[in-house]
């Protein structure tokens, strides 16, 4: 223990805070959020309490911390380079966005664990609260983006409010499959999750993201 305490202390303090942050990620989704005190994240990160209190203020600011460092994740994980690659059509970007929303690592059973845990937090936490507002913000934006220029491709030109009531038709169509596939993987072991979510976003859209290049 004490020569990876001598390794931590010698790392950057980006990295340092990032290790805490893994490891009350990875505390979160074996235990639950409630497990997750002072004492368990320094013997998961292999530190001192006091270590992890010369970073962060409380354990409320790390935890909040852990759920920004989480969301970011899973909406970087969604915005692959493909689908971030102007150089393709936008039904294509579009296309890359909803398979990598619909696969690992942004679908997995541990990310549902850490939603679930951090989700009682959003409800009563005004900084958890924020946080959520401000990922979930971000995705639709972005999202919107892909869903405008695909259909400007196609020649509709749709109005502001017909792009922002189609994302949150979107969002919620990618939301309820990684809910779904993350509590019950078993159910969708012989489906291809990708295609449904295909086939599913593309009918809300009336596009054809199926051969969409």
């Amino acid at each position: 223990m004490q020569d990876l305490r001598k390794s931590f202390h010698r790392d950057g303090p980006d990295v340092r805070r990032r290790a805490l942050i893994e490891a009350t990620l990875a505390l979160i989704s074996e235990r639950g959020i409630e497990a997750a005190s002072v004492r368990a994240i320094a013997a998961r990160a292999d530190v001192t309490q006091g270590l992890i209190r010369h970073y962060f203020s409380s354990k409320e600011e790390l935890i909040a911390a852990a759920y920004a460092h989480h969301m970011a994740g899973l909406t970087e994980h969604s915005f692959t380079k493909d689908a971030l690659d102007e150089t393709g059509s936008a039904g294509a970007r579009l296309r890359a966005l909803v398979i990598a929303s619909l696969t690992a690592p942004v679908v997995d059973p541990g990310a549902l664990a850490l939603w679930a845990g951090f989700m009682s937090r959003v409800q009563r936490d005004p900084e958890m609260r924020r946080i959520h507002a401000e990922a979930y913000t971000e995705f639709q934006k972005r999202c919107a983006l892909l869903i405008e220029a695909a259909l400007r491709d196609v020649g509709r030109d749709p109005t502001p409010d017909q792009i922002k009531r189609l994302t949150f038709a979107v969002n919620a169509l990618l939301d309820g499959l990684w809910l779904e596939a993350g509590a019950l993987p078993e159910v969708f072991e012989n489906e291809d999750l990708p295609q449904l979510g295909l086939e599913a976003v593309g009918a809300v859209l009336r596009l054809d993201l199926i051969t969409a290049e």
